[in-house]
């Protein structure tokens, strides 16, 4: 009975002060996102002095013209910090990939489709931790994403513009440094 518990305990000792190690993680929520009828959630993790890599998710039911979109979006970058200060804070540029999967409607011609993406781009932002704890993130850059739409019935006259081809990716997020 003791043998099953020694690996947890041991690891737990391990792995523990490594996540609570000051300002290695970050949690954030992009606080522009609920314009869009979004929520967009980010963690960062820094895995050397100065870069980090980040990993961030969103779920959407948003509308365009007559297109309704509801789904999720997954979003994967590696951060480079230029400054002087150490990941995760400074200035820094990040290249990212995009993948999105949504459910299209359009209750004028009762059709429905799912319609994904995948695509990237890059951008620069400023990461700002006050007090060791409080997170800010400004950041901005081009994006560009390629999808198909798959009509499950109904006719083809979604609107998908918003969210194909050349675009571009803002934020503004809030957040805790641990």
């Amino acid at each position: 009975m003791k043998k099953r518990f020694a690996l947890p305990v041991l690891l737990s000792l391990f792995l523990i002060p490594t996540l609570m190690s000051a300002q290695e993680n970050t949690f954030k929520i992009n606080i522009l996102s609920p314009i869009f009828k979004t929520l967009n959630l980010q963690y960062e993790h820094k895995i050397k002095e100065n870069s980090s890599v980040q990993l961030g998710f969103f779920y959407t039911g948003y509308s365009v013209g007559e297109t309704s979109f509801s789904g999720f979006g997954i979003t994967p970058e590696y951060r480079f910090y230029l400054s002087s200060t150490e990941a995760p804070q400074g200035v820094y540029v990040a290249p990212f990939l995009r993948y999105q999967s949504f459910n299209l409607s359009e209750e004028s011609t009762d059709s429905e489709a799912t319609f994904t993406t995948i695509g990237g781009g890059a951008i620069i932002g400023k990461q700002w931790i006050f007090k060791e704890k409080v997170v800010l993130d400004l950041f901005i850059g081009p994006a560009y994403n390629s999808g198909s739409v798959d009509v499950k019935s109904g006719t083809d006259s979604f609107d998908v513009g918003t969210f194909d081809g050349f675009g571009l990716r803002t934020g503004f997020c809030l957040g805790i440094a641990f």
